[in-house]
């Protein structure tokens, strides 16, 4: 049973409300660069934050980028875990650093070297390789990433019309949801779109079968994954929908 959200006071008690960028606060765009969140999203994130303890967006994006629109009272999570700003404290994991230089020259050989028409998007430690003004590239950019990445051990994880490039450290948007909910007691909420988010949910699993009230939360649109919509407690009508979510979340 997922927490219920006709009760606001057990989340205002204690609770943890942390939500995705890309698709869930923000609309996806044919460049990446040119994302920003929603009307409104940015109040509402902030009103909620003036009420819960703890309010989080958690991402695959740098902080540097999520900061252009997001900063305190907001916890900040980037790069799945690799950075984050709490409490206005920025905590760095501490072998993400040692990646950036081979990060950097996988980068630059996408750009060399990968299909014609990839978009490439160097995070620091991570890389996006996109390929959504081209979806018949699918095939050849996932080949090209897997080709890439295994000399250096670096992972490949699909992602919304693109693959993403990580170094090899367990950290996923499940491991920092964990983090962050370990000093909540209230009910746990994460809303988030894709195949990422998927760690997340099964970190709300984990947490309801210790006990935990949690609401799964999926942002519906035609590239929602299957699992994450079968799973989903409750599905939101797009980036407008996660909007009156937050909004209407303690009334």
């Amino acid at each position: 049973m997922g927490a219920d959200l006709r009760d606001p006071e057990a989340w205002l008690a204690d609770g943890l409300v942390a939500v995705d960028f890309d698709g869930t606060l923000s609309p996806i765009v044919d460049d990446p660069d040119a994302a920003e969140p929603a009307e409104g999203a940015v109040e509402a994130l902030l009103r909620l934050a003036d009420r819960l303890p703890e309010v989080a967006v958690i991402s695959g994006r740098p902080l540097s980028y999520l900061s252009r629109y997001l900063g305190p009272p907001l916890t900040l999570v980037g790069l799945y875990g690799l950075e984050t700003i709490r409490h206005g404290v920025r905590d760095d994991h501490p072998s993400a650093g040692v990646w950036r230089e081979t990060m950097a020259d996988v980068a630059s050989g996408a750009e060399h070297h990968g299909p014609a028409g990839m978009h490439v998007e160097l995070k620091g430690t991570s890389i996006t390789l996109h390929y959504r003004q081209h979806p018949e590239l699918a095939g050849e950019v996932e080949a090209w990433a897997r080709q890439a990445a295994a000399p250096a051990g670096i992972r490949v994880r699909p992602a919304r019309m693109s693959v993403e490039l990580h170094p090899p450290i367990d950290e996923d948007k499940g491991s920092a949801l964990r983090r962050l909910a370990a000093d909540h007691s209230g009910p746990v909420l994460f809303m988030g779109d894709d195949v990422g988010d998927l760690a997340a949910f099964d970190q709300l699993d984990e947490l309801e079968a210790a006990g935990r009230k949690v609401l799964r939360v999926g942002v519906d649109s035609p590239e929602m994954p299957a699992e994450l919509r079968e799973r989903a407690d409750l599905v939101v009508d797009g980036t407008a929908g996660a909007v009156r979510l937050l909004r209407e979340l303690v009334g």
